[in-house]
């Protein structure tokens, strides 16, 4: 009886050990996964940045960068998951496209003028876009993959794509409503524009330029608006002179 006792007990024991090995390697298997995902995700965001930059200017030094983001990552998929041959494949890919980036960026390329959309959905994507970039590159500063000089000059070429879209978009609307006669709404969006332009620690060409004749629209607009008013008051003051006259006039006897 003894000895039926103990082989329950031992069999009870060996269930409980195979089911906490299985239930470790479960855990191990799906955080194993989930690294793969994260680093998936960022191969995901990469691909959908580089066809996103066929509506900014070339530039074949943020492709390379890209590239060897992804492959850094699909290296790193490869290690996690070393038995997958799709990720080895993968790799391979990655290397090849790196490679082909490389050569581009070595060549150079003349810089292109940034000619805003005007389709306003296709602007959105493009200020998405470029603000995704921007936060790319820094992480990859940060983490020792990026040298900070080449930071620097990525970081401004987008930083001065993203200063026209704000400054553009705003002095669009401000034309727009003074069009419509809208001059207080007009002012507002040009005011806005020449403060993003004064502000801007970067004072380039086109923000110079720029600010000059957004300065050149502001005074047309505050003088109209000056004349608005001024005709407004005129009229209202006539109003309330009739009005005493009419109240004062002599009264018509019956």
């Amino acid at each position: 009886m003894g000895i039926i006792i103990g082989l329950v007990i031992a069999l009870i024991v060996v269930v409980v050990i195979v089911n906490a090995i299985q239930q470790h390697k479960e855990k191990q298997e799906k955080e194993r996964r989930q690294k793969a995902a994260k680093q998936k995700a960022v191969i995901d965001e990469n691909e959908e940045l580089i066809i996103n930059l066929a509506h900014l200017p070339p530039n074949p030094n943020i492709v390379e960068i890209l590239n060897r983001r992804s492959l850094s990552a699909a290296k790193n998929m490869s290690q996690i998951l070393p038995e997958s041959k799709a990720i080895r494949k993968r790799v391979d890919e990655m290397e090849a496209r790196l490679s082909a980036s490389e050569d581009l960026s070595s060549n150079g390329m003349p810089e292109e003028k940034f000619v805003l959309p005007d389709n306003e959905q296709q602007l959105v994507l493009v200020l998405q876009t470029i603000k995704k970039l921007r936060a790319t590159l820094k992480s990859e500063q940060a983490k020792g993959s990026l040298d900070a000089q080449t930071f620097m000059h990525e970081d401004q070429r987008l930083d001065a794509m993203q200063l026209k879209i704000g400054v553009e978009s705003l002095f669009k609307r401000g034309m727009q409503a003074y069009q419509k006669e809208m001059l207080g709404s007009a002012r507002q969006y040009l005011e806005k524009a020449l403060q993003t332009l004064a502000s801007h620690p970067t004072q380039t060409e086109y923000a110079t330029s720029r600010r000059e004749e957004v300065e050149s629209q502001l005074e047309e607009i505050t003088s109209a608006l000056k004349n608005t008013n001024a005709q407004d008051a005129e009229k209202k003051a006539k109003s309330e002179e009739n009005e005493l006259d009419l109240l004062f006039q002599p009264k018509k006897k019956w």
